[in-house]
């Protein structure tokens, strides 16, 4: 949780210096952007003067400037969000680990194929939308959303982070361009990572709400001392 939190709010302050998102290999405020969010000042692209040349040389190199101060104070952010990457990787990868060597994941996060059927799927989404809402047991066994939620997580979105992740960093894709070609470029790379991350998010808030609803303290307790009591 402290390694997440730590990649969520670095992950905000860097995207806050550029908070535009582009498909391909390039990407910059003369470009048209797929998203842009309103987060800082430095996503108004209209605010910049027009092209100038900034040398007499005939055939210089043209450039953009802007007229308000840019917010491009990361350094810090960027540090703290490798760090705590790894940390969550390592974290992960043990946990992953001992889920498949316990039998924790085939036995209990797994979903069957009988579990798969829209009948099934159907009949979860209601139990969870009824509005009867109080305690609830913990641990397994889990419902066929929490078991598609655990593992879509866990084998999915957070490996696909760690991958584009990588993909932004110049000094890992100077070393295996390969993943360049995987993404469709570093913008693209860019994009999916920030998509991933709101899946995260929004995989902890319902996470979190759920918990709260069925029995916070009994819940707290199951999943860091594995048991209720």
């Amino acid at each position: 949780m402290a390694s997440f939190t730590a990649l969520a709010l670095s992950g905000f302050f860097i995207l806050m210096v550029h908070p535009r998102l582009y498909w391909g290999h390039v990407g910059n405020d003369l470009t048209p952007a797929l998203l842009t969010l309103p987060i800082s000042n430095n996503y108004r692209p209209e605010e910049l003067q027009s092209r100038m040349v900034f040398t007499e040389v005939p055939g210089a190199p043209v450039t953009a400037e802007r007229n308000f101060h840019i917010f491009n104070q990361n350094g810090w952010a960027r540090s703290l969000h490798f760090l705590a990457a790894w940390i969550l990787v390592g974290i992960g990868a043990i946990y992953v680990a001992l889920g498949v060597s316990s039998g924790h994941v085939k036995r209990d996060l797994l979903p069957s194929g009988r579990e798969l059927s829209p009948r099934s799927l159907l009949q979860d989404l209601r139990n969870h939308f009824s509005p009867r809402v109080g305690s609830a047991g913990v641990g397994p066994p889990y419902g066929l959303l929490q078991k598609l939620a655990y593992t879509s997580v866990m084998f999915v979105v957070l490996p696909l982070m760690v991958a584009t992740g990588l993909t932004m960093s110049p000094a890992v894709t100077a070393a295996y361009p390969i993943l360049l070609d995987v993404f469709g470029g570093y913008q693209t790379a860019r994009t999916i990572h920030f998509f991933g991350f709101t899946v995260l998010v929004l995989f902890l808030i319902v996470h979190v709400a759920m918990v709260i609803a069925t029995g916070f303290s009994r819940q707290l307790r199951a999943m860091t001392w594995g048991s209720e009591q």
